[in-house]
């Protein structure tokens, strides 16, 4: 926790997955999209990644398609597989 206050990008997605996934915290998927929008915007890609999956999903956050593919593609641009897996299953997805 004290990594990730100080904005360690590495320890807010661990910490994000904590709270999404209960461990150790109380499940807070919504503490768990602001962990993972920090750390999305110093370019982290599994953040990139899960936030975009969190804003398609609407999980902690209310969806929304057009940010979901915004952190998708910043991620997928990077070469990260699981990013152009989730974008390819998005239905009216435009590159």
């Amino acid at each position: 926790r004290r990594a990730a206050a100080q904005g360690v990008a590495v320890a807010l997605v661990n910490l994000a997955m904590c709270y999404h996934d209960g461990q150790g915290v109380p499940t807070d998927d919504a503490r768990a999209a602001a962990l993972f929008r920090r750390a999305a915007t110093t370019g982290q890609l599994s953040a990139q990644y899960m936030l975009g999956v969190f804003c398609r999903d609407g999980t902690g956050l209310p969806a929304n398609p057009a940010q979901a593919v915004f952190w998708l593609h910043r991620a997928a641009k990077r070469m990260h597989t699981p990013s152009w897996a989730a974008l390819c299953s998005m239905p009216h997805w435009r590159r």
